[in-house]
This record gives structure tokens, C-alpha cells and sequence, in this order.
């Protein structure tokens, strides 16, 4: 007898919804773990806490679950960016989307909270999770994409070099902070 297969799921929700904690605690394990000494277990939680909920949620943001048989396997966010870019300057284009003070000047989606449960990693989820959070992003109008993630993180700075993220940095360098990277979205008909 065959085992039935399981289902995978795609679920916008909120912050306040249930099946977003385990995301949020096995985040901030996942850092307090790969950060430890540098970064605090308040920092972690401050950090994933920064931002209000309401930022997540239309009309400017979403966030996305992966559900496999209704559990949480995957999941990720975006709100608008309004906060100065990160990264070296020099390499920002400055015609194309940035005013002299780093600050966005065409709509910018900041992908946020991208997570995959430690027992389903290998899978190729975060890759969908991030292929939902653009097409979302692309049909809310938002030309450009924005997100930092932390240098003891290496499969994500490769999950985002594979989807066409271009770094913000130099990614030859030593990297001691946030990692930044952006991706401008073609325009859909």
C-alpha cells in the first residue's frame, strides 16, 4: 500500500494568524543559533517585532504560508520600503530608483521573514516561497524588490543569487553586516 501524497498549499495571511508563530520562533531560534555572540535573544525578537503587523498586510504588504497537509512548512512577507538602502553607494544606480539620501523613489516591496521549517529544508520552498512574494509584489505594482539577510547565512545568499537578486555589496568582500541585495520585476501587461 502507497503512503497518499501530501498537499502543498499556498495560504496569504496575516501576522495574526496561528500558523505564523512557528515561523516566528524558529526564526528567531535559527538566528539567536547562527548569531550567537553577536547578536542578543532580545535583539532577535526586537528585530522580528520591529515592525507592526499592519505593514504586512494589504494594501502594501502580504505574507505568504506554505502548508503541506496544513502545517506551516515555509512561509515569507514583504511591506513597502521606505527606510535608506544598505550597501555601498557607489554601486547604487542613482537614475534608477534611489534619491541622493539612498531613500526609494519608485515603489519598492522589502522581502522580510523568509523561512523554511528545519525539517523541510532541501525542498526548493523558499524558492517558491519567493516566487509567490514577487508575483504578489508584481501585481500590487511594485517594480522593484529589496532584502537584507546576515552573513552566517550563505544558503540565502545563494537562494537569492539563483532567483536573479543582484547584491548590493561586494560579494568578494568579507562581510561583517546586513547583506542587501535588490531585483526589478518586468513590467506584466
Amino acid at each position: 500500500m502507497t503512503a497518499p501524497a501530501s498537499t502543498l498549499t499556498v495560504r496569504w495571511t496575516d501576522l495574526a494568524d496561528p500558523l505564523v508563530r512557528p515561523l516566528l520562533d524558529e526564526l528567531a531560534y535559527e538566528y539567536a543559533t547562527r548569531y550567537q555572540g553577536i547578536l542578543a535573544v532580545d535583539q532577535i525578537r526586537d528585530e522580528l517585532e520591529h515592525y507592526p503587523a499592519a505593514e504586512f498586510a494589504a494594501p502594501d504588504g502580504a505574507l505568504v504560508l506554505l502548508l503541506e497537509d496544513g502545517e506551516p512548512v515555509a512561509g515569507g512577507a514583504f511591506r513597502r520600503r521606505v527606510e535608506p538602502e544598505l550597501g555601498d553607494s557607489a554601486r547604487r544606480p542613482r537614475a534608477e530608483g534611489r534619491d541622493e539620501a539612498g531613500l526609494p523613489t519608485v515603489p519598492t516591496a522589502e522581502l522580510k521573514r523568509i523561512w523554511t521549517h528545519h525539517a523541510h529544508r532541501r525542498r526548493g520552498l523558499a524558492a517558491r516561497v519567493v516566487a509567490e512574494l514577487e508575483q504578489r509584489a508584481s501585481d500590487l505594482g511594485y517594480p522593484r524588490l529589496y532584502l537584507t539577510t546576515g552573513p552566517r547565512q550563505p544558503e540565502a545568499v545563494g537562494l537569492y543569487l539563483r532567483a536573479g537578486y543582484t547584491p548590493l555589496f561586494d560579494p568578494a568582500a568579507e562581510a561583517t553586516g546586513p547583506l542587501p541585495f535588490e531585483k526589478w520585476l518586468e513590467a506584466t501587461s
